[in-house]
């Protein structure tokens, strides 16, 4: 377990103070809008908040600032800018018991840091403003679904960054049905493209065909979320698909063909196989996923699938709620 720690003295009004519960969910992208801008917007994304994995950590009053658990380095450079967002001394101890693989396709970078701002906020009686400290922090610098998985859940479409560069602006959340599930496929082999390498390929890659941006907006509209509004999952994941092709052939210079994780290229062929409409991969991957109608076909399908190697299957739900900020 790692610790990282800061002691100084803990004032009174401090030591009185209870502690707080952050429970954040991770998200999935499903893939961008328009990544031709020339609309004057760029990128737009559409994602789902799901249940697993998940971020859950406490924070107490100490002394000073005092990380343990997973991700603590992470964490604590979170925390420091947190305190500076908020005006505080940010003295706390902070545990991070559960956390989101990082590098892997479920925005954790950003729900990190706003679960471990959120918790020190609470702790200290101060006001939170997600978004704007996902702004000072850069977070959601190209899409706002992460941003508003932590603050809304559901089913997510952001409108893109503009000229200006402020922080994309929501413009759809529909709840996703109840009974659906998300079969995730987790490569812990290997990380997707991230930091540099990013920057780099969003610099180097060509600029996305207009009509296929004009493609992917159409599907959003007048597919992928009516059929979430009228619960009709093999719409919704026709669609997903859709949007995932063609994406993902954009990025596939970038990060080795459509899917990043060769392992989970191949499960997603057999995936397709099955004749399940809906799969691809969120974000850089490596995580793939195939969206089920039921917990049923999700069971049978991961009972098909997992054998020995390198991929793990976790059955998540798609989660209709925010984090949760809870005093013990």
């Amino acid at each position: 377990m790692d610790r990282i720690a800061d002691e100084r003295p803990l004032s009174q009004e401090a030591a009185t103070r209870g502690a707080v519960r952050v429970h954040a969910p991770a998200r999935l992208h499903f893939g961008f809008l328009d990544l031709h801008g020339g609309l004057g917007r760029r990128f737009g994304s559409i994602g789902l908040a799901v249940d697993a994995p998940s971020i859950d950590l406490t924070a107490r009053p100490a002394a000073g600032l005092r990380v343990d658990g997973l991700e603590a380095g992470r964490a604590r450079g979170y925390a420091e800018a947190a305190a500076r967002h908020l005006g505080i001394a940010g003295h706390a101890a902070l545990q991070v018991d559960q956390a989101i693989p990082a590098h892997a396709g479920f925005g954790s970078g950003t729900q990190l840091a706003l679960s471990v701002a959120a918790a020190l906020a609470a702790l200290d009686g101060r006001p939170f403003s997600p978004d704007a400290f996902a702004d000072a922090l850069d977070r959601g610098n190209r899409s706002g679904v992460g941003l508003a998985a932590f603050t809304q859940g559901g089913l997510i479409v952001d409108g893109g960054r503009d000229a200006s560069n402020g922080p994309p602006p929501l413009i759809a959340r529909l709840a996703y049905p109840e009974a659906w599930r998300v079969l995730l496929i987790l490569d812990e082999g290997m990380t997707g493209v991230h930091g540099t390498r990013e920057v780099e390929a969003f610099r180097d890659l060509p600029r996305f065909p207009e009509a296929q941006a004009a493609e992917i907006c159409r599907i959003v509209l007048m597919q992928v979320l009516p059929s979430v509004a009228t619960a009709e999952p093999e719409g919704f994941g026709a669609g997903i698909t859709t949007i995932q092709r063609l994406i993902g052939d954009h990025f596939a210079p970038h990060q080795g063909g459509r899917y990043a994780s060769p392992a989970v290229a191949e499960a997603l062929a057999a995936i397709a196989a099955r004749g399940v409409a809906g799969y691809g991969q969120s974000s850089w991957g490596p995580t793939g996923f195939a969206l089920l109608a039921s917990e049923a076909e999700a069971q049978a399908l991961k009972a098909d699938l997992e054998r020995p190697g390198s991929l793990r299957f976790v059955i998540a739900r798609g989660r209709n709620s925010g984090a949760s900020v809870t005093r013990l």
